[in-house]
């Protein structure tokens, strides 16, 4: 239930505030409808988070399980490296910065480590890791939270029906699991995904006239 408490969306961290890029998409015409916007968040859960989040997450759960703080900074260091627009980098930070603030109440204590820019997937880690959390079952959380998070900004954005919305979510489960499954085996020579059009996207979305998420 620690794990439900963390993926859910009244955590309040601000991740409903953060589209990853889908509104300039949306702007731009890429995205038009619930096959787009399908196409979009499930694109990125096949294709980025098997060679980037979820391998890095492992590495991170396994270094904070080992209390192996060059290898947290390190692989800390790496996906904020790998965030290739200003406002993923900002998302990442800011949504760190929330989650370390949350921790206390859920009885766990702030790391003892000294590293200024703590990514969310960092901190998510060390709290799944401390609550007792399976790292499988912490990582599959982790996506579908951010799979969440994309499908409450079609709805809005679209705009998508609830009903789209839910058609999404189903269709995400066996990918969310596959590209789990594949990302745990990643190697460290493999980890890192190149994704232009989302870089492209974001970067685009810092300067959009029309905004209702951040940047």
């Amino acid at each position: 239930m620690r794990l439900w408490q963390l993926i859910s969306p009244t955590l309040p961290i601000g991740a409903y505030a953060w589209s990853t890029g889908m509104e300039y998409a949306i702007e731009a015409g890429w995205v038009k409808d619930e096959t787009g916007a399908s196409g979009w968040i499930l694109g990125q859960i096949r294709n980025s988070f098997p060679a980037l989040d979820v391998p890095v997450f492992c590495r991170i759960y396994d270094a904070w399980e080992q209390n192996d703080l060059v290898a947290v900074l390190h692989w800390n260091q790496q996906l904020l490296a790998m965030r290739e627009s200003a406002e993923l980098h900002q998302e990442d930070l800011a949504l760190g910065a929330a989650l370390l603030k949350v921790l206390p109440v859920m009885g766990v204590a702030e790391p003892d480590i000294s590293i200024s820019k703590k990514t969310f997937c960092s901190v998510f880690a060390y709290a799944t890791q401390r609550l007792g959390i399976h790292k499988q079952a912490a990582v599959q959380g982790l996506v579908w939270s951010w799979c969440e998070n994309q499908v409450a900004a079609a709805i809005k954005l679209v705009p998508l029906g609830q009903t789209s919305g839910q058609r999404i979510l189903a269709a995400s489960i066996p990918i969310i699991a596959a590209a789990v499954e594949q990302g745990m085996k990643c190697d460290d020579e493999d980890v890192g995904v190149l994704m232009p059009g989302l870089a492209i996207a974001s970067a685009l979305h810092e300067t959009q006239y029309s905004r209702l998420f951040r940047s």
